[in-house]
């Protein structure tokens, strides 16, 4: 029987603007059929992601993060590494892996940035969950 559950991991950095992700996702997926884990920050995601991904409970699962240039590290060095094991998570388990982690180029932490960067979250949830609905009706198909 194939699941019709869903995992939404959520990172904690930034969580007012990345906790929208989560709004967009529910706007085609009805929140009773979403399980919601919160996590610190982005680095933390992908191995909870593969976690969740062999329990063999989800049809999906989705990471939201938002990775800032916060002059200390290379921001791009940790958004490749959640991305590329977030994608490891998905390959490793055959459940998808979804993510809805964005690293902008330049965020400053202004009411105007804010704004943008939050309604941006609403509409990548809603991509999230169109891309697993679609990703699950296609791997029916398959299998059928």
């Amino acid at each position: 029987m194939t699941p019709t559950r869903y995992a939404f991991i959520k990172a904690g950095w930034h969580a007012d603007i990345v906790d929208r992700a989560l709004e967009g996702f529910q706007q085609l997926i009805p929140a009773d059929q979403i399980d919601v884990f919160d996590v610190p920050g982005a680095f933390e995601m992908p191995l909870l992601s593969r976690d969740l991904a062999a329990t063999g409970r989800y049809a999906a699962v989705i990471a939201a993060a938002f990775v800032v240039d916060g002059g200390i590290y290379r921001h791009e060095f940790v958004a490749q590494a959640v991305v590329d094991g977030l994608m490891r998570a998905g390959m490793d388990t055959g459940v998808p892996v979804l993510s809805v982690s964005l690293t902008p180029h330049h965020y400053q932490e202004t009411e105007h940035h804010t704004q943008i960067y939050r309604a941006h979250f609403v509409e990548k949830g809603c991509e999230a969950a169109r891309a697993a609905l679609m990703i699950g009706k296609t791997r029916a198909a398959l299998a059928a």
